[in-house]
């Protein structure tokens, strides 16, 4: 499995996504623990966390009963117990025996994560939350009255403020990054990954460490002003969306947690107010650096 660089002994190491923190940590003798790629810039001193977890290595291919709530198609799946949830990591080449298991309370304020250790090279760091679990236990915390996570790209743009553009895949996202991250006073969170939560009143939007092509991952958040909901078009074209289509329009572009019915409840009732609260429009795009001007016409940017 792939790891990066950031060491970390038996302290463990504490990561702060969203203002969420999560603090791993391994009692066992055998396991190095690293951080990887992007996941450094979130690291922090250590703290009171959200979610506490241990690691360790183990045997994973014992089958066990429980339900199943739900599969990713892939990545990974969820179980269901009286007390508790297992998520399975899976990958195509090592089978059916998962590589990776996540045992979480009801409550999700801390967890055991166990490494198949056949799979690993014992001699190397691991990164036990190694994506998906990180970005899955996050959207677990954010679930629980925290917040919600977008397909989106979040930019400051000179006044400070944040400007989000969510859409599908192919949107414009990525395109809108890269032009946004040349312009004298502004700076992208993310190219593809956005938390967006309420706090005193207002609405933020936070970096998170998954990014896309750009590569771009940054644990500010700035307040939010604008959200645009982006489509390829033959010229730059705003049309405002409100009340039930705009948050509909953010549903479908958000990771809400289908298996946890109030989980589900909770993201329909965050984008309602978000959708109250901030205004929300669809964007027809010509993929060139006037799509900023335009925004700065309509008095979006400074």
């Amino acid at each position: 499995m792939a790891t990066g660089a950031n060491d970390a002994r038996e302290a463990g190491v504490w990561i702060r996504i969203g203002d969420i923190t999560l603090a791993l940590s391994s009692a066992d003798s055998g396991m190095k623990i690293r951080l990887e790629g992007d996941m450094g810039l979130f690291s922090v001193p250590a703290g009171k966390p959200d979610l506490t977890i241990h690691a360790s290595w183990g045997d994973l291919s014992a089958r066990r009963d429980a339900q199943k709530l739900f599969d990713s198609g892939g990545a990974w799946q969820v179980y269901g117990g009286p007390d508790s949830y297992r998520f399975h990591c899976i990958a195509s080449q090592f089978g059916e025996i998962p590589y990776k298991v996540a045992w979480l309370d009801r409550e999700f304020s801390s967890a055991d994560v166990k490494l198949h250790r056949p799979f690993f090279d014992p001699k190397e760091a691991v990164y036990p939350l190694q994506y998906p679990l990180d970005e899955v236990l996050i959207l677990n915390l954010l679930s629980r009255g925290r917040g919600v996570e977008m397909h989106a790209c979040g930019i400051v743009d000179a006044s400070r403020e944040g400007l989000l553009f969510t859409g599908e895949s192919g949107a414009g996202k990525t395109t809108m990054a890269r032009l946004w991250k040349k312009e004298r006073g502004a700076s992208v969170l993310s190219d593809d990954r956005i938390i967006l939560r309420q706090d005193q009143g207002r609405f933020w939007m936070y970096g998170t460490p998954w990014h896309g092509e750009e590569k771009l991952a940054s644990p500010a958040r700035a307040p939010l002003r604008a959200i645009f909901v982006l489509r390829h078009g033959r010229k730059n074209r705003l049309k405002e969306e409100t009340g039930a289509e705009a948050a509909a329009q953010l549903f479908s572009r958000s990771f809400p947690v289908f298996y946890r019915p109030e989980g589900l409840r909770y993201t329909l009732e965050f984008l309602d107010q978000l959708t109250r609260a901030v205004p929300c429009f669809e964007l027809e795009v010509v993929p060139s650096r006037r799509v900023i001007d335009f925004l700065r016409s309509e008095q979006f940017a400074v």
